[in-house]
C-alpha cells in the first residue's frame, strides 16, 4: 500500500526535510573517520596485521567511491525516496554487522555493506536539496551539508576514542543504529514522493557502463593506496586496467540510448569545470591530512595529543564556516564566492609552510584555518554550481559524479602529496626538522600550483559558459 507523503515546496523545505538531509549527510562521514582511530584496536581483537586490517576502511572507501555514480543514475530512474529509504537502511543494516560479526573478513564485509548505503546516501542528499530549495537558497543549503560532513569527520576521532574507551570497539558501529532510525523515519514520512511514470517508458539502467566505471575506480584506487615490495609492477598493472576500463566506458557511453553519464553534461562549461576543479581541490585537502602530522611531531615536537588537537582545527572551521559560506553563495552568486574561496586556499597554501617555523604551531594553525575556510566557501558555491546544471532527470547521477571527483581527489592526494612529501623530506623515520621544512615547502608549492591550476580552470569554464547564457 502506498504510504502518503506530504509534497515540499521548491521554496520552503520543511525543517524535517532539512534535518533529514543533514542527518544522511553527517553518517558517511563519521563512518569514516570514526573507523580510522579504530585500527590499532581492531587490530589487536582481530590479532591481524595492520594491512589486513587496512582494509576495514578501504573497503568502505571503495564501495562508496566505485558505486556513487551509478547509485545516484538508479535514483534518477527508480525513485530518489525509494533509494534513499533503501540506502539509509542498509548504511544502519551494515551498521548492525559490523557490531556483531565475530571475523576479521565478515566486518570487513559488513563495512562494504555500510558503504554501499553511504554511496546511496551522499549521492542522493545533494539531489534532494537541489530539487526542495528554491535556486536562490541553494547555496544555504549547500554549506549546512557542507557543514554536517565537516562535523561528522571532527567528532569520529573523538567519539570513537571515548566509545572503545567506554565500551569496546562494537560501540563504534551500534551509534549508528539510533541515527540511522531517526534519518529513515525523517525520510519515510517528510521526503518528496517519487514521480510515478509508466514502467515501459522509464529509461533503463547502464549496468555494462556502471560495471566499467567501477572496474576502473576500483583500479585506480588500488593502485594509489599499494605500497610495498613489488609495488611498482602492481601498480602499473592497475593503472593500465584503470586506463582501458575509462576508455571502454567512454565509447559506451556514446554508444548507449540511456547512459551512466550523458557526455552533453561535459559540454556544459560550467559542469565540467566544477568536476575538475573539485578533483584538484580536494587533491590539496588530503595534503593537510597527510603530511601535517608528520611535520607536527617531528619539526615542531608536538606529542600526540597536541598533533591531535592542530589537525582538529581543520575540519572544526569547515564546520563553522559551512552555513556562513553558503549564504554567502545566496547573496554574492556562486561564481564569485568560488573564486574567493580558491584564493583564499592558494594564499594560505603559500603561508603555511614559511611561518610554523617562526611562529610554531600557531603559524601551523592559522594558515590552515584559511585553507579550510577557503575550502568551505569553494563547496558550497562549486556543490550549488554544478546542481545547477543539472536537469530533473540527472541530479542523482551528477550529485554522484561531484562526489565521485571529491574522492578521487582524496585518494590522489594521499598517494601524490605523501609521495611529494617523502621526496622532498627523505626518511621521514630519521628526518631532520629542516629537512621536514623542505618537504612541506615542495608539498606546498605543488599544493599552491594545483589551487592555481584550479582556479584557471574555474575562470575558463565562467567564460565559455557566457556566450550561452547571452
Amino acid at each position: 500500500m502506498h504510504t502518503s507523503v506530504p509534497s515540499v515546496s521548491p521554496s520552503r523545505p520543511s525543517v524535517p526535510v532539512l534535518a533529514c538531509l543533514s542527518v544522511s549527510m553527517l553518517l558517511p562521514a563519521l563512518g569514516t573517520s570514526i573507523a580510522n582511530v579504530a585500527l590499532p584496536t581492531l587490530a589487536q581483537a582481530f590479532d591481524a596485521p595492520f594491512p589486513s586490517v587496512q582494509w576495514i576502511v578501504l573497503a568502505y572507501l571503495l564501495a562508496i567511491t566505485t558505486l556513487i555514480v551509478s547509485v545516484g543514475r538508479l535514483g534518477d530512474l527508480v525513485g530518489r525516496r525509494r533509494l534513499m529509504l533503501a540506502g539509509i537502511g542498509l548504511f544502519t543494516a551494515g551498521s548492525a554487522l559490523c557490531a556483531a560479526t565475530p571475523w576479521l573478513s565478515g566486518l570487513i564485509a559488513a563495512r562494504a555493506v555500510q558503504g554501499l548505503g553511504a554511496a546511496v546516501m551522499m549521492a542522493l542528499t545533494m539531489a534532494f536539496a537541489s530539487e526542495v530549495v528554491s535556486r536562490e537558497k541553494t547555496g544555504s543549503a549547500m554549506g549546512l551539508l557542507g557543514t554536517m560532513s565537516a562535523v561528522g569527520t571532527a567528532l569520529g576521532p573523538t567519539l570513537g576514542g571515548l566509545l572503545i574507551a567506554g565500551a569496546g570497539w562494537p560501540s563504534i558501529f551500534l551509534i549508528n543504529l539510533p541515527l540511522g532510525l531517526l534519518a529513515f523515519g525523517l525520510a519515510w514520512f517528510h521526503l518528496p514522493p517519487d514521480q510515478r511514470g509508466a514502467a515501459e517508458s522509464r529509461p533503463r539502467f547502464d549496468a555494462l557502463g556502471s560495471l566499467l566505471l567501477a572496474m576502473g575506480i576500483a583500479a585506480y584506487a588500488l593502485a594509489m593506496t599499494r605500497t610495498g615490495g613489488g609495488a611498482g609492477t602492481m601498480v602499473a598493472a592497475l593503472l593500465a586496467v584503470a586506463g582501458a576500463a575509462a576508455v571502454a566506458f567512454v565509447r559506451v557511453q556514446a554508444r548507449s540510448a540511456s547512459p551512466l553519464i550523458r557526455p552533453a553534461l561535459f559540454g556544459q562549461p560550467v559542469l565540467s569545470a566544477g568536476v575538475a576543479a573539485n578533483a584538484l581541490v580536494s587533491t590539496v585537502m588530503m595534503t593537510t591530512l597527510v603530511v601535517g602530522p608528520f611535520y607536527l611531531a617531528g619539526a615542531l615536537g608536538l606529542d600526540a595529543a597536541r598533533v591531535g588537537l592542530a589537525m582538529s582545527c581543520g575540519p572544526a572551521v569547515a564546520a563553522l564556516a559551512g552555513v556562513p559560506a553558503g549564504r554567502g553563495v545566496d547573496r554574492f552568486g556562486a561564481q564569485r564566492v568560488m573564486l574567493a574561496g580558491l584564493i583564499a586556499m592558494a594564499a594560505g597554501a603559500l603561508i603555511l609552510p614559511l611561518v610554523p617555523a617562526v611562529f610554531g604551531a600557531l603559524g601551523y594553525v592559522a594558515p590552515l584555518a584559511v585553507i579550510t575556510a577557503g575550502y568551505a566557501l569553494f563547496q558550497a558555491a562549486n556543490s550549488s554550481a554544478v546542481m545547477a546544471q543539472a536537469g530533473a532527470a540527472q541530479r542523482g547521477a551528477v550529485s554522484g559524479l561531484l562526489n565521485l571527483s571529491r574522492n578521487l581527489g582524496f585518494i590522489t592526494g594521499a598517494s601524490l602529496m605523501g609521495a611529494v612529501f617523502a621526496w622532498g623530506a627523505g626518511d621521514l623515520r630519521s628526518a631532520s626538522p629542516a629537512a621536514l621544512g623542505s618537504g612541506m615547502r615542495w608539498t606546498y608549492g605543488l599544493a599552491a600550483a594545483l589551487l592555481l591550476l584550479a582556479l584557471v580552470i574555474v575562470v575558463a569554464g565562467r567564460d565559455r559558459s557566457r556566450p550561452a547564457q547571452a
